[in-house]
């Protein structure tokens, strides 16, 4: 009869994976904002999307169309933002699970743990870059038009 792991093994496997948990809960909050932004920024481009059509050439369909290249480009960013969080929270999970699969059936893991975790934080990084590129990218439509300031 396989004998089961020892009430403290099992506390200590759940203490181990405390920073892949809290790590978790900080993705699952990125992703709140990410999904936010990402609704906002289509709003946006469906309404200037609706305004386009209404303008005759000039300067401010082509402050439209400016605006919307920009709405894409955020868009595609935001997208490979998400899908990066989304992998960093899979590979959290592998790492939480396989601290309990190494625990419970005595196997020796570690390296491949460790390999999930750092990739985990580095999905995590390339995705908050990929976030910082995206804010950066915002603040070029937030300026008033200088046009308008100078008048």
């Amino acid at each position: 009869m396989p004998t089961l792991p020892a009430v403290t093994t099992i506390a200590q496997t759940i203490q181990l994976s405390l920073a892949p948990v809290f790590m978790l809960a900080a993705i699952g909050q990125l992703l709140n904002v990410l999904a936010g932004r990402l609704a906002r920024v289509i709003d946006r481009a469906r309404a200037l999307e609706m305004m386009i059509h209404k303008i005759d050439d000039g300067p401010d369909r082509l402050r439209h169309k400016w605006e919307l290249r920009l709405l894409d480009r955020r868009m595609s960013i935001i997208n490979a933002a998400l899908f990066l969080a989304v992998s960093s929270a899979v590979m959290a999970c592998v790492v939480i699970a396989g601290l309990f699969i190494a625990n419970i059936f005595k196997i020796h893991i570690g390296t491949w743990i460790a390999s999930a975790f750092i990739l985990a934080v580095c999905l995590l990084i390339l995705c908050l870059t990929a976030f910082m590129v995206e804010v950066r990218i915002s603040l070029r439509a937030i300026h008033v038009r200088k046009e308008i300031l100078n008048g």
